[in-house]
């Protein structure tokens, strides 16, 4: 990556020189070309015009004289006349047959008039137009042609003026010109390819840093930043790097949270098991071998094996249970009902064992409905939860409270007991799986009831919190939204 870019950019730009160079060089020639070739005939064009223009004054003078003689004034100009126009001159009459001629000779054959003379000739007297002018600019041999009409003294043509020059220097001209291009192409190619380092530098710079934080991060550094702040494209992509690091390192915190709660579910489901199993093998090992023969013993280790069981059975119940509710695919049935008839009867099958314990649930009942769109059993099994963990933390002779306040935006269900409390330090982790107080009223809780609860209340968007004073007691609190549908 060091040189690469370097020389891509050379290589940019040096195709963009050469190619302007190309069009350039092209451009120019044609122009100059065209521009010296104006010039040309222009100069051409006045030096004819004054020439004829004198041709005309001898012709009215009568200095021509007789024949075409070369004599008088009018001979003198013929016999100099090339050196006069500075190029080769003709004068020729309408059929361009009779020639009179300043290379020093009496005649000129037509033969050796330049390619268009005849035509330029023949259109001069035809429409008696002004000065006609053809140019050739064929490389090697460029020429230009200039005819204009010599005029006698009633305004009539009675011949011709052809000049023929060529065009001198026109080729070295362009040739220079080529030199002095090429010249400018090297000393820009020069200069391009020093910008091109400088820039390469500047863009590498930050590519580098790029590059090398991306490496960190393929290593799992997930906390290396970039620091590059630019308005631009570079800037744009290292503020991207800088946010997949900042998600990928969530995400990793998420994955080692997830991986330790993966270990802690494997531990707590482990002991959950490994506990009442080893009981229940030393039980029928006991009863197998005839070491227990007593009717009343053989009964109470049958006793003990049952509660066992029944304790297997709930786990495994509630794991299934646990595990439906976390899966997004499992389908609630959402319909209408009122909260305040689903708290009622579930207060109403708590009193038995309330009773049990000399405790009172106390109820206050809202008359005005709680209209809510969720799944009846589940929500019932929410509240079942926390009430059972209410009478079972809460002291014989004590009660629990349970009631509906009415928010703005929402109705609130609210159980409390008072009971022994939750420690802060525990309160952020009621609602995880096994996550269960080591004491004599929760000895045979599997430690997934919250969670359950926890994942109802997920599900049906309500929000469920706790609220906690050790040696207090205890009060959850469930927020129903009023704007809640079908869904």
């Amino acid at each position: 990556m060091k040189y690469k870019i370097t020389k891509r950019l050379i290589g940019y730009f040096s195709a963009v020189l050469l190619l302007f160079a190309v069009i350039t060089g092209v451009l120019f020639q044609a122009l100059f070309t065209i521009h010296t070739a104006n010039l040309h005939k222009q100069e051409l064009r006045e030096r004819a015009l004054s020439i004829a223009g004198t041709l005309s004054q001898f012709k009215q003078t009568g200095s021509y004289g007789r024949g075409h003689g070369m004599g008088g004034g009018y001979g003198a100009y013929l016999k100099f006349i090339d050196e006069i126009a500075m190029s080769k001159a003709w004068l020729l009459d309408k059929e361009a047959q009779n020639v009179e001629t300043g290379h020093r000779q009496a005649s000129f054959s037509s033969d050796g008039l330049p390619e268009g003379a005849e035509e330029i000739v023949e259109q001069i007297f035809k429409e008696e137009t002004g000065c006609i002018q053809k140019s050739n600019l064929m490389p090697g041999i460029s020429s230009v042609t200039t005819g204009v009409p010599v005029k006698d003294e009633n305004g009539s043509i009675f011949a011709v003026l052809l000049l023929h020059s060529s065009i001198k220097g026109m080729e070295q001209a362009q040739h220079d010109g080529i030199i002095i291009l090429l010249f400018c192409i090297l000393a820009a190619l020069a200069f391009a390819t020093v910008l091109s380092i400088l820039l390469a530098r500047r863009f590498i710079k930050p590519l580098r840093i790029m590059y090398n934080v991306t490496g960190q991060i393929m290593e799992g550094n997930y906390q290396i930043r970039t620091g590059i702040k630019q308005n631009d494209e570079t800037g744009t992509l290292a503020r991207n790097i800088d946010e997949l690091s900042v998600r990928l390192s969530k995400a990793m915190e998420e994955r080692k949270k997830f991986d330790k709660m993966r270990q802690d579910f494997i531990s707590n489901i482990s002991h959950e098991l490994r506990t009442p199993v080893t009981v229940i093998k030393g039980s029928l090992e006991v009863l197998y071998e005839g070491l227990v023969t007593s009717p009343e013993e053989v009964k109470e280790y049958c006793c003990q094996m049952l509660a066992d069981i029944s304790h297997l059975q709930r786990l495994v119940n509630d794991l299934l249970e646990l595990s439906r509710l976390q899966n997004t695919d499992f389908k609630i049935e959402k319909v209408k009902i009122n909260i305040t008839d689903v708290l009622s009867e579930t207060v109403r099958s708590m009193q038995h064992a309330a009773e049990g314990k000399n405790i009172t649930i106390n109820f206050e009942k809202n008359e005005i409905p709680v209209p809510f769109y969720g799944d009846y059993g589940r929500i019932r099994q929410m509240f079942t939860i926390i009430l059972d963990n209410a009478i079972k933390f809460s002291m014989p002779g004590q009660y629990v409270d349970t009631s509906i306040q009415e928010e703005p935006d929402s109705f609130v269900v609210i159980i409390s007991d008072y009971g022994k409390g939750i420690q802060d330090k525990d309160i952020p982790y009621i609602f995880d799986r096994f996550y269960k107080e080591q004491s004599g009223e929760n000895k045979s809780g599997s430690g997934l009831g919250l969670s359950i609860a926890n994942q109802v209340a997920i599900r049906h968007g309500i929000e469920i919190t706790c609220k906690s004073k050790y040696g207090s007691g205890t009060s959850f609190l469930f927020k129903f939204s009023k704007t809640c549908q079908p869904g």
